[in-house]
């Protein structure tokens, strides 16, 4: 439960500093303590429903992308993603990977 609610609260706190909002800002429009706002964000409490649909909203996004939170994972976890996923992939799209990383790196 505590990765959960410490994702979910990077992924606020990530999307609110795109938007270039201030977390005190945020708070202050969505009307609550600036306190609690940084206790979401620190991943120590979650949202309510109402609150992260106002949130969302503020922010200009849909609830749903506030849960996608698999680039948060330590590094040790995305790379053996990446290695299941290079493993199962066919030839084409292994070497596609390859070449979009080669490009990249």
């Amino acid at each position: 439960m505590t990765d959960t609610k410490k994702y979910l609260g990077t992924r606020i706190q990530e999307i609110r500093k795109q938007k270039g909002l201030k977390q005190s800002e945020l708070a202050e429009i969505v009307d609550i303590d600036p306190k609690h706002m940084s206790k979401i964000e620190c991943g120590r409490c979650f949202p309510s429903f109402e609150l992260l649909d106002k949130i969302a909203e503020v922010l200009q996004k849909p609830v749903s992308d506030f849960l996608n939170t698999e680039h948060l994972q330590s590094r040790k976890q995305l790379t053996e993603q990446l290695v299941k996923k290079l493993e199962e992939a066919s030839d084409e799209k292994f070497k596609t990977v390859y070449k979009i990383l080669n490009e990249i790196l």
